[in-house]
């Protein structure tokens, strides 16, 4: 396992363990680490959950309006969005990702090629599947479950 290139994603029931692809988004990745070692994930919602697609987090003011100021410019490819994947989030500029993002519970085909899908959960999906889910056709969560930390493993086991 490269563990520069791996992220865990701590959450209430557990770790996740997801393989970074910098071979797809070298951008993305980049900033993701360089978010997870500043702390900027710990701690925020998983604001937007949709049974059967995906839980979106990474907002800063925990409504899916807020990042941490940088836009990225897209990095689309042809890697399919399916379960486990891990793509930007972004508005309906392509270079407008920032720094949220969403794992997708089940294939979602129709984003491949319009969303920069940056990793894939290799481990801990059921505690992806145990986040709370939304209502309405947006996802909304009402008090929705919170990442305790996301970290880069290089940073974990060397400590």
């Amino acid at each position: 396992m490269d563990l520069e290139n791996t992220l865990y994603l701590d959450l209430a029931g557990g770790r996740v363990t997801i393989q970074l692809r910098p071979d797809l988004a070298p951008k993305h990745v980049a900033r993701i680490k360089e978010l997870a070692r500043e702390g900027f994930y710990d701690g925020l919602t998983f604001h937007r959950v949709i049974e059967g697609f995906m839980a979106q987090g990474g907002c800063p003011d925990g409504n899916g309006m807020g990042g941490s100021g940088q836009n990225l410019p897209q990095e689309f490819s042809r890697e399919p969005h399916v379960r486990g994947t891990c793509s930007m989030a972004r508005a309906a500029n392509p270079n407008s990702a920032d720094s949220q993002f969403f794992i997708c519970f089940a294939d979602a085909r129709f984003l491949d090629g319009q969303y920069t899908a940056w990793g894939k959960v290799t481990d801990g999906m059921e505690h992806v599947d145990a986040i709370k889910r939304g209502a309405g056709r947006n996802g909304e969560v009402k008090d929705p479950d919170r990442i305790i930390k996301l970290s880069v493993a290089a940073d974990v086991d060397a400590a």
